[in-house]
């Protein structure tokens, strides 16, 4: 059964950095595409990056291209998300998402909620100004 689960968020000040974990269990990476979302209250969940299932394609949402990276331990079955030169409106519950893909793909899905069938429970990021 496939299993997500988010770790790292917490409190940072404006232009500090956090780093997101996503374990995966019950798949590998290499047949996973992981996208990370997040969603602030009162507004719609929303794509941050994706990673494909060879692990090598990512795609960014505009407002954090530049500023979060995403990478994975084929070890660790993880993938992350490093956010740096963080903003009061990156506030948000971040989570991770699983979508089946050929085993080591090099397509990205885009980054709609739609597109994701697995879910972690989330992880709470707080930005203060």
């Amino acid at each position: 059964q496939l299993q997500l689960v988010e770790s790292g968020g917490g409190l940072v000040q404006t232009g500090g950095s956090l780093r997101l974990a996503c374990a995966v269990s019950g798949f590998t990476l290499d047949w996973l595409a992981i996208g990370w979302f997040r969603q602030a209250p009162g507004k719609e969940r929303e794509g941050v990056s994706c990673l494909s299932s060879r692990g090598d394609s990512t795609n960014y949402a505009d407002s954090v291209k530049g500023r979060f990276t995403i990478s994975r331990d084929n070890a660790k079955n993880t993938v992350y998300l490093q956010m740096n030169s963080l903003k009061p409106e990156d506030t948000a519950a971040y989570y991770c998402a699983a979508r089946y893909q050929a085993f080591q793909s090099r397509s990205v899905p885009t980054l709609l909620p739609s597109n994701f069938a697995s879910w972690g429970q989330g992880t709470q990021d707080t930005v203060s100004s």
